[in-house]
């Protein structure tokens, strides 16, 4: 950076978006002791060495058809509108066993790999050969908001950090002037539990997720509703910078104070830094094209993964991109209970093309051989069909025991598929995978152990992974 002389500074403090940048350097060294809360980790990471340094999360809400997409069962097409059999009755979210029902998009091998992938992902069929799938997932509810909390927290009740937090709370940030958790939601909604799904718990406040939008303002509040001269604005930081010293001085540490304290400094960074960064217009044409920010379709998703490489880039650590909102009618998730194919074809068209985009532009790029991308549905769907009729509906409901998510990038096998679901994809039967055993997995890929990322609360040392969870080494390098 060229050095500025008195009167550039001077300049670029009254254009009004340094202000609070300039006020926050002033006073970062005095504040930020004052701030600073004993970590509780006891043993910090890197635990041990790894390729993966950070990670992009697509969490899909509603339950992604595993019959559908990645886990093909060709017994179904010679079963379709038959009954199950089973010894076992299936416990489903609305009570009602129909007849089977084949895919409704055809599934091909892909790549050198040989992977399955079905019509429904033509784009991500074609990077096939990077994805690492399980298709032997299970969770303990196919109810949404408990089924979407131990998604992200590997617990079923609301309170505990997600994912996100405990990577920033384990991993710290690699950039001054951006949050280490960052939340892109769905523009059409947010997912069951709100924000309850980027909480930080327990963890200290500053390692909640932050929600930054891709498109329209990205972050409410962020800056003054009314201009302000400059000069005013540096000396309310400065005052306020002050006043919450003496207060920690004075009644001893506080984590509300403390990351009340972090949000304003990072705020003021961020003033500078979110404009930059949510500023799409510099990439150029062919990058456009390749996110899908040209079609009507895919064009909303798309700026959420440019958006997402842009934020990695800058040292962000953890982005999570949800597709699919809130629930009621109509559906704007993949809750596909009516009309699957009205319903995954319509949000599978909007995420296709986006995400391939996404992984060729990290693998082009060579930052796929230090990040993770993760992709995770809060259950399945059942291979038979939701009406419990004679005649073979046109839906699928909640499925806890088999569905499949994928991985892609650092450290692992790919083009792999391990696991499996019983012979209709019902449920998961050969190396079954718990979201305990895939958080502790995700966490190893960035060198934590999940045994000794811990934070004490209430008499406890809590972690991701409760007491459970085992790496999936098979899928590993």
């Amino acid at each position: 950076m060229n050095e500025l002389n008195r009167r550039d500074l001077f300049l670029w403090v009254s254009n009004g978006l340094g202000t609070a940048a300039l006020a926050t350097l002033l006073t970062r060294d005095s504040s930020a002791t004052a701030a600073s809360v004993p970590s509780q980790a006891g043993d910090p990471p890197p635990h041990h060495t790894s390729k993966a340094t950070r990670a992009i999360h697509i969490c899909l809400t509603g339950g992604l058809s595993q019959v559908d997409s990645f886990d093909y069962r060709p017994i179904l097409e010679k079963l379709h509108g038959k009954s199950l059999i089973s010894d076992e009755k299936p416990d489903v979210f609305f009570g009602q066993v129909g007849l089977l029902r084949q895919s409704d998009w055809a599934f091909h091998q892909r790549g050198e790999s040989g992977l399955w992938v079905s019509e429904l992902f033509p784009h991500l069929a074609e990077v096939a050969d990077e994805l690492t799938v399980i298709r032997s997932m299970f969770a303990e509810t196919s109810n949404h908001t408990p089924a979407t909390f131990q998604e992200n927290t590997g617990f079923r009740l609301n309170g505990f950090p997600v994912m996100g937090s405990w990577l920033s709370y384990g991993m710290g940030c690699e950039t001054d002037d951006l949050p280490a958790f960052v939340v892109i939601p769905d523009s059409r909604g947010v997912p069951a539990g709100g924000s309850i799904n980027w909480s930080n718990g327990f963890l200290p406040a500053q390692h909640q997720g932050v929600v930054i939008r891709s498109q329209g303002e990205p972050i409410d509040d962020l800056f003054p509703a009314e201009p302000r001269p400059a000069e005013n604005e540096t000396a309310s930081r400065v005052l306020l910078a002050t006043l919450n010293r003496r207060h920690l001085e004075e009644r001893g540490a506080s984590d509300v104070l403390a990351a009340r304290i972090r949000s304003y400094e990072l705020a003021a960074k961020m003033q500078l830094a979110v404009p930059e960064v949510t500023n799409l217009d510099g990439e150029t044409a062919a990058t456009h094209e390749a996110y899908g920010l040209n079609g009507e379709q895919t064009a909303d998703f798309g700026r959420g993964c440019l958006l997402a490489r842009r934020l990695l880039e800058r040292g962000v650590r953890f982005v999570q991109l949800f597709a699919g909102g809130a629930f009621g009618s109509p559906r704007i998730n993949w809750d596909g209970h009516e009309d699957m194919v009205r319903n995954h074809g319509r949000e599978a068209g909007r995420i296709d093309k986006p995400i391939a985009g996404l992984l060729r532009d990290l693998r082009q790029r060579g930052m796929l051989d230090d990040t993770l991308v993760l992709f995770t549905s809060e259950f399945g769907r059942t291979p038979f069909t939701q009406s419990a009729s004679d005649k073979v509906g046109t839906g699928r409901d909640h499925n806890q025991n088999g569905f499949s998510v994928w991985l892609a990038g650092a450290g692992l096998r790919h083009g792999l598929a391990y696991g499996s679901t019983d012979e209709v994809g019902w449920k998961a039967v050969e190396n079954r995978v718990h979201w305990h055993d895939f958080h502790a997995t995700v966490l190893h890929l960035l060198g934590i152990d999940h045994e000794r990322l811990t934070f004490y609360h209430n008499g406890i040392q809590r972690r991701l992974t409760n007491v459970h969870g085992e790496v999936l080494q098979p899928i590993l390098v």
